[in-house]
């Protein structure tokens, strides 16, 4: 038998790690920066950098979607959307669908801005992370995901999904699937890039013609869900590119399951199903500014190949090309 007498009982292990994981956490604020007026080299208060790097990302936000992102009050962010318009950072522009709404677009004074931004904190991650091995830099990843992951489902009131509630990866059509897709897109991006009922029914669209060709082998749809929660979706589409190049297509997690495994086992299946039908290569179209996505998709072998300026969507937005070679 175990001698349990001086094993720490459930209340005690999970006091000691909230512990540790709140004076982490402090620690991280101090060395980030966040304590100082100023943050990542710049003249900018904390609001002001993510203002910019948020605008960087998802060009032609309104104050009010700024706002969502940033979880900051709306008066506050008025007061810092003047503030940075007065600097020449932002200009505010015209909704070409309702001139009442402003999209916020970085000048290319706040694009040089951002830039140097950009600089100062890829560098300051690429020396504090060097001396880790690659186990070591992906269990920072995954641990800062799937905290920032619980904390938000916190804030808002979801319950992630358990360990007693195992991931099931389903392949096929199943009856309601569509409009899960669709509503999951059209939600998730309404936030992310402000799109609207254009975008959600090219998705609507993309699907109902997709749909009644997953009979053939090369064509696939898998769905990952946990205990009755739909959590995500992705695709393989082996006949609309031609040339014997897979097309991933609907590529997207539920926010409340990011940074827990479960995009990493989609896109896991995607390739599994791709190398046994032998294509040649997958080819896949994002947005730039997407960068848990590049992260994935760039440590499962996909390089950028393409980036180009579009107004698809309704104002501008650069989209990015990624290829992965397949090789048996």
């Amino acid at each position: 038998m175990y001698d349990t007498t001086n094993m720490p009982d459930d209340k005690t292990h999970a006091s000691s790690t909230i512990e540790q994981i709140r004076s982490a956490s402090r620690e991280l604020v101090r060395e980030l920066g966040f304590m100082n007026l100023n943050l990542a080299g710049s003249d900018l208060s904390p609001s002001g950098v993510h203002a910019l790097l948020q605008l960087q990302s998802h060009e032609g936000l309104s104050a009010g979607q700024l706002s969502e992102q940033l979880l900051l009050e709306k008066s506050t962010v008025s007061r810092l959307v003047r503030a940075l318009v007065r600097r020449g950072e932002i200009r505010e522009v015209p909704s070409s669908g309702d001139r009442r709404v402003k999209h916020l677009d970085l000048t290319d004074k706040g694009s040089a801005t951002a830039a140097r931004i950009n600089r100062f904190a890829t560098d300051q991650v690429r020396s504090a992370i060097a001396p880790l091995d690659a186990h070591a830099q992906q269990a920072v990843v995954g641990g800062l995901q799937a905290y920032a992951t619980a904390l938000r489902a916190s804030r808002v009131g979801e319950n992630l999904p358990s360990k007693e509630n195992a991931l099931r990866i389903i392949a096929g059509y199943q009856p309601g699937l569509i409009g899960k897709i669709v509503t999951m897109h059209a939600a998730a991006y309404n936030k992310l890039e402000g799109f609207g009922a254009d975008f959600e029914a090219k998705v609507a669209e993309g699907l109902a013609a997709f749909a009644p060709r997953l009979g053939k082998a090369r064509n696939q749809l898998w769905t990952a869900q946990s205990a009755g929660y739909f959590l995500g979706s992705i695709a393989i589409d082996g006949e609309g590119l031609g040339n014997d190049i897979a097309h991933l297509r609907w590529f997207l997690v539920a926010e409340e399951a990011r940074g827990t495994g479960v995009g990493r086992k989609l896109l896991e299946t995607a390739i599994t199903h791709c190398r046994n039908e032998e294509f040649a290569a997958m080819k896949l179209w994002t947005f730039k500014g997407l960068d848990a996505a590049r992260m994935l998709y760039e440590g499962n072998g996909f390089v950028l190949t393409e980036e180009y300026s579009g107004n698809q969507w309704g104002h501008r937005r650069t989209e990015q090309v990624f290829v992965k070679t397949l090789n048996g």
